[in-house]
């Protein structure tokens, strides 16, 4: 059975778009009532200007939060804001720890391999992350973060055909501040964080950030009793410096370095034993299965947190980057040159369960190693009515990966095989877009960006057993190819009376072509695939009402995807599970995004969205059900990771405790309806009403903040992917399927100088 909770009091209050502030100042100011703060508008960076642009004002389908926001809704990573927006994924794929499977407006990929490239882009004070490994990792001490729906190909480049998720870290200025944060909850997940802010000398400033998180586990291995599975330690530094070399330039340095360990993928199978004609029990694993349901009544159904494994595993990884960006104010068009260059190293290990049975029947050892330099130079400013950016942007990324899969049970005396490869990858891109002022109300866009990407790949097919986790004695496949893609934009933006817009705009999308290093079937080619393509077409409405009381957001979108890039999942007998890539189909998606914020009184806060997405496929070109024909049955699926409707409401309440403080409360409501994970649809990940809530008080004369709060308390199953296995894995309805912790309270002090 799963961990028990502690016997902690559960209060409906709040968690959802932003909170009080965590500094000196924004305790006095939560005081003073948080709707207010609330309502206040997030600067965000979506059209790389030289300055940050009010979110109201750009004709960009995003939501954004501050990182005062951030601190409030206990924001331990990006997945922590799965459910937050409408029509958005952020989850951990589960396989390999903080490894991402972002999906926005349906378009997401379902893969930890590597060399895959994320639908999704993440940019961390404008350094593209090559990988989707090392993504989903602790954070505090931000700036803000800003999620952009819709393919970003002309700004932001770099495959971001779903969206782009744009993190801002804490700048360093010449205010001294300090910050700290302890936290823990009830199965002893504590978070120690601190960071020091102030100025150096008259013309450089520092920020030095540092973070510790031990998580005790919050599952229990009915196979072995442990009753903290899931258990990891992770921490980073991150120093940061400013030099102003005078009044127009600037350089901001921002490093960092962290180390995770934990433990290995927590994942339960949902088999069920296969009974022959005469009563036996057929397969292995249906027969461990079989006997752990009658010895320790072990429920594996997909509304359990019970797992039952007999290898724990573990992860580690660890990273370094530095990340240097130089502003000169010009007199050319009173703008600014900026030029960000960033360097980023990862290395991560592991093993993990993939049977996810008490029996050893399918693990697997991986190695992932990436090294990637970056540098993008672009200029903002304007020339009369013309509002230009524009720039080049460069990137080279090293990437190895290696696979070993033990499968003692698919053959006599076992399978012991490895596999991977290396990869070299460069882009180049250069990109250009005009916001020009037909009148004082008329805004037209016009920009485009031109995109080349190379990929030199050498892979060993893993049957075939030519390496070791430290490497390949030989390669079976060695291939290199190149993709190039012109992505334009037009647009029309109709500023009206009292700050509302309306915008549309048709933009195409890029996402290179790439291979396979998690190669599995010697009878199949690891690629390389071709492009993906997309065209989007969408209108939208943001608008404030009753003298900014009520603000509503509003998108309808259109996109249709040529040669769609998916990993195909299927089981196999032999090596556990064949992963494919290949271009698989055409598809269109259409939907809409609304969001409504509204003071209904000076004290009390309504908010709410709802996303809707449909979509098919409008022809197929390759097997993706897997039953050998390419026929209607392909063209009937459903695209996977498209969820169909997803929406969420909440209150804030200010509750002024006479001249003591303010106590603020909210609740939040968030609904994902239920979608398919594999592409033959076998997969399905569950549906999901997350229910969460906070309690907090700030003092009217004080530097601390005291918060009760609760996450998933429907204690709500939900998955990081739901993969296919064979009956010998598991029995009939064998599968791998990595959880997420189900329902966790806490409580939070965070103090400032």
């Amino acid at each position: 059975m799963r961990r028990p909770l502690n016997n902690t009091c559960v209060t409906l209050s709040v968690c959802t778009a932003t909170f009080w502030l965590a500094t000196a100042a924004g305790v006095s100011q939560a005081a003073e009532g948080a709707v207010d703060i609330i309502m206040e508008e997030v600067e965000v960076t979506a059209r790389k200007r030289a300055g940050a642009e009010n979110l109201q004002e750009v004709p960009v389908a995003a939501t954004a939060y501050s990182g005062d926001q951030l601190e409030a809704l206990q924001t331990r990573d990006l997945q922590s804001l799965s459910f937050k927006m409408p029509n958005v994924q952020l989850d951990d794929i589960g396989t390999v720890k903080n490894t991402a499977n972002f999906t926005v407006r349906g378009l997401g990929v379902n893969s930890s391999i590597p060399s895959i490239d994320p639908t999704v882009g993440v940019f961390v004070d404008g350094m593209y992350m090559g990988i989707n490994a090392g993504v989903v990792t602790d954070m505090f001490d931000l700036e803000g973060i800003e999620v952009l729906r819709g393919p970003q190909g002309l700004l932001f480049g770099r495959n971001v055909t779903g969206g782009a998720v744009v993190i801002k870290t804490a700048r360093p200025t010449e205010e001294f501040a300090s910050r700290f944060k302890l936290s823990t909850t009830d199965n002893l997940d504590t978070v120690a964080a601190m960071s020091v802010n102030g100025a150096i000398s008259d013309r450089v400033n520092g920020r030095l950030t540092a973070y510790y998180n031990d998580d005790q586990g919050w599952f229990e291995n009915v196979a072995t009793g442990n009753n903290s599975l899931g258990a990891s330690q992770s921490w980073f530094i991150r120093p940061s410096v400013s030099i102003a070399f005078s009044e127009a330039a600037e350089l901001l340095i921002r490093a960092e370095h962290g180390r995770m360990d934990s433990d290995g993928v927590v994942g339960q199978n949902r088999g069920q034993p296969i009974f022959a004609p005469d009563g036996t029990l057929v397969a292995p694993g249906a027969q461990q299965i079989a006997g752990l349901f009658e010895i320790t009544g072990w429920d594996n159904s997909d509304d359990s947190f019970e797992v039952a494994i007999d290898e724990e595993g573990f992860q580690e990884d660890e990273w370094s980057q530095v990340i240097a960006e130089y502003n000169q104010d010009v007199a050319l068009g009173d703008g600014t040159i900026t030029n960000i260059l960033a360097w980023r190293e990862f290395d991560a290990l592991g093993l993990g369960d993939i049977d996810s049975l008490p029996i050893f029947g399918f693990h697997a050892n991986t190695r992932v190693s990436q090294s990637q330099l970056s540098n993008e130079l672009r200029y903002s400013g304007r020339f009369g009515a013309t509002a230009l950016t524009t720039g080049l942007y460069w990137f080279s990324q090293d990437l190895e990966y290696y696979e070993n899969r033990l499968l003692p049970l698919s053959a006599p005396g076992g399978l012991d095989w490895t596999g991977g490869g290396v990869q070299d990858h460069s882009a180049l891109g250069a990109f250009a877009q005009a916001d020009i002022d037909l009148t004082d109300s008329w805004v037209f866009t016009l920009g485009g960006r031109y995109s080349t990407e190379s990929k030199d790949a050498q892979i060993a097919t893993i049957p075939v057993n030519l390496c070791s986790l430290d490497g390949c004695a030989a390669f079976d496949f060695e291939d290199s190819e190149t993709w190039n893609a012109f992505t334009p934009k037009v647009g029309l933006q109709w500023n009206l009376p009292g700050g509302a817009q309306v915008y549309g705009f048709w933009t195409k999308g890029f996402r290179s072509g790439g291979y396979n290093m998690r190669n599995t079937g010697p009878g199949e080619l690891p690629g390389p695939t071709d492009q993906e393509e997309q065209a989007s077409f969408e209108i939208g409405a943001k608008a404030e009402w009753l003298d900014g009381r009520v603000r509503t957001n509003l998108a309808l979108f259109h996109n249709t995807i040529d040669n769609m890039q998916r990993e195909v999942n299927l089981s196999n007998p032999v090596v556990g599970v064949v992963q494919i890539i290949r271009n698989t189909a055409d598809a269109t998606i259409r939907g809409m995004e609304f969001e409504v914020m509204a003071a209904i009184s000076d004290n009390l806060l309504f908010t709410g969205n709802v996303g809707y997405v449909d979509g098919g496929y409008d022809s197929v070109s390759g097997d993706i059900s897997g039953d050998g024909l390419v026929d209607g049955t392909d063209l009937a699926l459903d695209i996977p990771r498209l969820v169909p409707l997803t929406y969420g409401v909440g209150l804030v309440h200010d509750w002024q405790w006479g001249s003591a403080g303010t106590l603020t409360s909210r609740v939040n409501f968030n609904h994902r309806d239920e979608s398919a994970y594999t592409d033959n649809n076998l997969g399905l990940l569950s549906a999901a009403d997350m229910l969460d809530f906070s309690l907090g008080f700030s003092p009217a004369e004080g530097s601390y903040r005291l918060s009760l709060f609760g996450k998933n308390m429907l204690d709500e199953v939900t998955e990081g992917n739901n993969t296919q296995l064979p009956a010998s894995l598991g029995g009939m309805g064998a599968t791998f399927t990595p959880l997420n912790k189900g329902r966790v309270m806490g409580v939070e002090l965070t103090y400032s100088l």
